[in-house]
Formats: C-alpha cells, sequence, structure tokens
C-alpha cells in the first residue's frame, strides 16, 4: 500500500520508533468529542493529529525533496519504512553539507557532509560533475537505494549496506557501494584541505557521524541522491 506523507502520520506513525513530533504545525485531522448533552458542560478538548511542516528551515532545495517523496511511492514495496529518509545533493560543494536525514513525522532536517566518487571528479574540484553505474568506475551514482542494513566489513568496518533501485544504480552491491566512515571526510581533513577527499563512489561520511547514522538507516528506508 502506497502511503503519502499524510497517510504516514494519519495511519502508520505509531509504528514507527525514533521519531521526533513538533508542537505546531496545520491541523490534518481532529477526532470529534462526543456531543455533551442538553445543560452539560462542552467537552474540555479534542484529540487532533497535526503534521508538522517538512524541512521548516529550507535545508534542502525543493525539487530535490519532490523527486523523493515521489521515489518513495515509486519504490513502496522496497523502502517500507516511512519514518525518515536521507538525500544527498550532489549539486554542492564537498567541504558542505549535503548529505540530509528527513524525519517525515516531525518535519526536521538534520545536515551531514559526505563524499563522492573520484571518478565523479577526477580534478578534485570538490565538484561532482559526472555520475555513473559501471563497475571500477570509480564515480558516484544517482538515483534511489534501499537501505539494507548495518554491516561490518575487512576493509572499510563498520557501514550501511545499500541496493540500488534504478537502472542509473542498479549495479550498487556489485560495485560495493556503501556507507562508511573516512578519514577523508572527517573534519581535520576538511579544515586541511578546504574541501573534503573521494571515495571510489561510496557516500564516506565523518567517523564522528557514521555511528548514529549507522543505527537510524538501518534496513528498509530510502537514500535519494541528485545532481
Amino acid at each position: 500500500m502506497r502511503l503519502s506523507r499524510r497517510g504516514i502520520i494519519l495511519g502508520g506513525s505509531a509504528l514507527l520508533t525514533g521519531c521526533a513530533t513538533a508542537s505546531t504545525g496545520t491541523p490534518l485531522a481532529s477526532v470529534a468529542a462526543p456531543l455533551a448533552a442538553p445543560g452539560a458542560a462542552a467537552p474540555i478538548s479534542t484529540a487532533q493529529v497535526i503534521a508538522p511542516p517538512l524541512d521548516p528551515n529550507g535545508l534542502v532545495p525543493a525539487a530535490l525533496m519532490a523527486r523523493a517523496m515521489a521515489a518513495l511511492d515509486i519504490h513502496h514495496r522496497r523502502v517500507p519504512l516511512r519514518d525518515r529518509m536521507y538525500l544527498v545533493d550532489f549539486k554542492r560543494f564537498s567541504g558542505e553539507e549535503r548529505l540530509f536525514e528527513v524525519d517525515l513525522v516531525g518535519g526536521g532536517v538534520t545536515a551531514f557532509r559526505t563524499c563522492h566518487g573520484k571518478g565523479s571528479d577526477p580534478a578534485h574540484s570538490g565538484y561532482a560533475r559526472n555520475f555513473s553505474n559501471t563497475p571500477e568506475s570509480y564515480m558516484s551514482s544517482v538515483g534511489a537505494y534501499a537501505t539494507a542494513g548495518a554491516n561490518y566489513g575487512a576493509q572499510q568496518g563498520p557501514n550501511v549496506l545499500l541496493d540500488g533501485l534504478e537502472y542509473s544504480n542498479d549495479k550498487a552491491r556489485e560495485r560495493a557501494i556503501i556507507v562508511h566512515g573516512a578519514d577523508y571526510a572527517d573534519p581535520e581533513f576538511l579544515a586541511r584541505e578546504g574541501k573534503l577527499g573521494r571515495s571510489y563512489g561510496c557516500f564516506s561520511v565523518s567517523h564522528l557521524d557514521l555511528p548514529a547514522l549507522r543505527q537510524r538507516m538501518g534496513e528498509g528506508r530510502l537514500l535519494f541522491a541528485g545532481a
């Protein structure tokens, strides 16, 4: 069954964990209290379901958010968890925060930094220019991914597995495209070089950010990369 953000809040949010809620927003629905008998005091309050605004601070480009929301419906069988999703804006400079965790229930957005592939930026300008799904290209791939759970690899250590869901990234497992920590994504590297280093196509993040992301990404959530 496909769920819009409204459907998430009205129907399934109680089944999801780790989601913040806000106290302001536009009422989506209300549950009316029983009518009072003639002469009786009116009910004190009515129960309301509130949908806080999504990305109230405007951190995510509107076009990228719209594409990701569409991907939630298109790939609903592979991304059944609708409490949060992850977006990557590869149009941004690598030194900027461009990996976003979007709370689909509470509406808030948390921003992180992430690397792109060296094949996408051969001159190491800090900007990803080219994208590919080809093995050994060392390029980043765009499109919708499903998180496939926390993992541990001999080479990269703790990581999050990803399954590519589109023709532009469906070789993600073959290419070992994952989310992992890297020295070249740490704040010290950024301070020294003025930009992050490059991966072999993985979404490398700071060692400081990886533990929380690894836990919260889990399995069955959307990661959408756009350029």
